[in-house]
């Protein structure tokens, strides 16, 4: 029979041989696109598995700007943001500007984030070019991440953010796909989202390139910024100023309120809903019927691809400056067996706004 000492030993070892494993264990790499040249969605897409930092070295603070949180896509982006930097042990400050229009709130939020001496910088912007003159003051001293939304790239040291052309084209291709046999007319009221963003206009192209030549005709399009109630609005004006629709199709929050609007109408059926991106009411929408598909571009997942170019910027580790999730449509054919997870926030989640650096700071 062996001694207690020596189990005492053994039992030690196995201690430490345990934490040692965990000590070097990796993350999960992420399936992600490189772009070649960085900021240039006319250039090149790579695929690639790419493995996220296993810690921070320091306990950078950053400092972090969206458009708002009342659409539930930003809420998704806020969640990978903080399980990344919670996972890495940064602290972070969440601002929010209340909507596209706020460009001058926007701008005032990104001085307040250098008068708190921020490490970095993340950009989710409320236009293409509105904050360059600010962004290329601010990127002389601090570095800006551009998260999510297209953005001019004076600056701009790192992109986290997929081609919104692309999901615009996706819409369209699904489209014409579904009518490709068909020589009737097919009528769409479009609703693109509010114009003076950073991200509308290249979706509305890419829509209309994949629907060009084709048979189908945009008979209607309202823009405006993505409040539910400002797109319900919108909903309500096309459906009694038009008739013969046969699609809504537009952003998330014209989706879900297009759904309550038909019935409330008694048009369910006869019109069909299409969103241009991915949330929860969205992904309910399609389980149940009510919404034919929507491309995701993983939204939690640019959201933690944003932190971690912050940090290896900060650390100078950084090896891809503009990097992206891969898009997906989802329909009826997938919905039920995709992996949600890396596109929306668990239901269970607030809109975060502030992370506590749990790491030591080091000489």
């Amino acid at each position: 029979m062996m001694k207690l000492p020596h189990l005492i030993i053994l039992f030690q070892c196995a201690c430490l041989s345990l934490l040692s494993s965990a000590s070097h264990a990796t993350t999960e790499p992420w399936n992600l696109v490189s772009w070649q040249p960085a900021f240039d969605y006319t250039g090149q897409a790579q695929a690639l598995q790419y493995h996220p930092l296993e810690t921070a070295s320091q306990p950078w603070q950053l400092c972090v700007t969206y458009p708002h949180l009342k659409d539930p896509y930003w809420l998704s982006v806020n969640y990978g943001m903080v399980a990344e930097a919670k996972r890495l042990g940064i602290g972070m400050t969440v601002l929010e500007a209340g909507g596209y229009p706020q460009l001058t709130t926007q701008i005032e939020q990104l001085q307040h984030c250098t008068q708190r001496n921020s490490d970095a910088i993340i950009v989710g912007t409320v236009s293409f070019n509105g904050l360059s003159p600010s962004i290329r003051k601010i990127a002389q001293t601090t570095p800006v991440i551009a998260a999510v939304n297209d953005i001019e790239d004076i600056g701009i040291s790192a992109k986290a953010g997929v081609s919104w052309y692309s999901m615009g084209l996706k819409v369209g291709q699904y489209l014409t796909q579904r009518h490709q046999n068909s020589t009737n007319k097919v009528r769409i009221a479009w609703f693109p989202g509010p114009k003076e963003s950073g991200w509308v206009s290249f979706i509305d192209d890419g829509f209309r390139t994949a629907i060009a030549n084709t048979n189908i005709d945009i008979v209607a399009v309202k823009w405006g910024d993505t409040g539910k109630e400002i797109q319900r609005n919108l909903v309500q004006e096309v459906l009694e100023q038009s008739t013969g629709i046969d699609y809504i199709v537009g952003t998330a929050l014209t989706a879900d309120a297009a759904v309550s609007e038909l019935l409330n109408r008694g048009l369910r059926g006869d019109i069909e809903i299409i969103s241009t991106y991915f949330t929860h009411n969205v992904f309910r929408g399609i389980k149940r019927g009510h919404i034919l598909a929507a491309p995701t571009d993983a939204p939690v997942l640019q959201g933690k691809i944003a932190i971690d170019q912050a940090v290896r910027i900060l650390e100078g580790k950084l090896t891809h400056a503009h990097l992206s999730p891969s898009i997906v449509m989802i329909g009826q054919h997938n919905v039920g067996n995709y992996d949600i997870s890396n596109s929306l926030a668990p239901a269970s989640f607030w809109p975060t706004f502030e992370v506590k650096s749990t790491l030591t700071p080091t000489d």
